[in-house]
């Protein structure tokens, strides 16, 4: 008898006990859980998880999460380049629960790349980017 493994389950939960996700955690998910190219819906709560956990992670985790975050939201979901209320609602209760700098920039791409997004989820990114504690230390910290 052959048991599945969620591997990326496992993955996430090594990632998060270390405090950290390093660069060559990024290129593993990439090549080995994100290598179909498929973000499901499990798949994204659990790169929220390891935004919730505030770690310090390698700068390649920002735009990985970003990416797989941007593909689920506008381009994975039906019908693509349009983000849904559903959608959004989900979206906007993870961004609160992480409130974090990586979670500001996957709301961000999502508005940049979608062609269609209720206008009250435009209203509340524009609303989270001025109040989440470390956004306005962001530009710093990129241009050092």
């Amino acid at each position: 008898m052959c048991v599945a493994i969620d591997r990326s389950r496992t993955i996430i939960s090594a990632m998060i006990l270390g405090r950290r996700v390093t660069a060559q955690d990024v290129a593993w998910l990439r090549r080995e859980v994100f290598g179909d190219g498929e973000v499901t819906r499990e798949a994204a709560d659990e790169l929220f998880t390891v935004a919730r956990a505030r770690m310090k992670n390698a700068p390649e985790w920002t735009e990985f999460f970003v990416e797989m975050i941007t593909d689920h939201v506008v381009w994975q979901s039906r019908p693509t380049g349009v983000v849904s209320d559903p959608e959004a609602e989900w979206l906007i209760g993870r961004a609160d629960e992480c409130k974090t700098v990586e979670v500001l920039a996957a709301l961000v791409s999502i508005l940049a790349e979608a062609h269609r997004a209720p206008e009250w989820f435009v209203a509340a990114v524009k609303a989270r980017a001025a109040g989440w504690p470390g956004v306005n230390e962001a530009p710093l910290v990129a241009a050092s």
